[in-house]
């Protein structure tokens, strides 16, 4: 999802959408990412426990509100638009890779894949394990899921803005019914599911 067109959505620039390989075209849930408070979000805050690294911040609702409740936090995103508005709405963040050099890396108690974020690069068993390594013993990972009753899959995703076309990349689909094999190819346990407005969510703590 990192590109141009993503960093115009984001400053409001240009409406996008999302394209399916056959061809189908929803929205780019902007407004959502940009949200004060979107349904769901306090819950998943109110798990946060200790120093929390959110993953693939996007704009930083998340981090933001963490930081205004005193939370020790720190977003990471790709998109330095996104960082931007992080920085510019008083949470920290920094433009970093997950695979790459993370601050505090095995300190953090809590780390956050919201808003589907475990779907990031296609495979969501790598970027599980790698989350995982970056908590600390003891700390979990506070991962957003799809409803369950569905198979996981994995599909090809582009954005798209009038004609201006971004290059496909992969995005990975876990429902929240297949969680625990997830966390158990990673060495992890899932220790609570839950739903709330709608969203899914499961908390994994590594076996460590």
């Amino acid at each position: 999802m990192i590109g141009a067109l993503y960093e115009e959505a984001l400053r409001g620039r240009a409406p996008v959408e999302i394209e399916h390989a056959d061809g189908r075209r929803r929205p780019l849930p902007v407004q959502d990412w940009l949200a004060a408070d979107r349904p769901g979000d306090r819950g998943l805050l109110a798990r946060c426990e200790g120093a929390t690294l959110d993953v693939g911040s996007g704009p930083g609702r998340l981090t933001v509100a963490l930081a205004r409740r005193g939370v020790p936090v720190l977003g990471i995103d790709l998109a330095p638009a996104a960082v931007a508005l992080t920085v510019a709405a008083g949470g920290p963040a920094l433009c970093r890779d997950v695979f790459g050099r993370v601050p505090g890396a095995g300190r953090w108690r809590t780390a956050l894949l919201a808003d589907g974020n475990i779907g990031i690069g296609g495979d969501p068993a790598a970027l599980l394990r790698r989350v995982l390594a970056l908590v600390a013993p003891g700390g979990r990972v506070l991962a957003e899921v799809d409803p369950p009753g569905a198979a996981p899959r994995v599909e090809p995703l582009r954005l798209r803005s009038g004609h201006a076309v971004g290059e496909w990349f992969a995005w990975a689909h876990v429902p929240a019914d297949a969680a625990a094999a997830l966390a158990a190819a990673c060495a992890a346990t899932v220790t609570d599911v839950w739903e709330d407005a709608g969203r899914w969510f499961v908390a994994l703590r590594p076996a460590r």
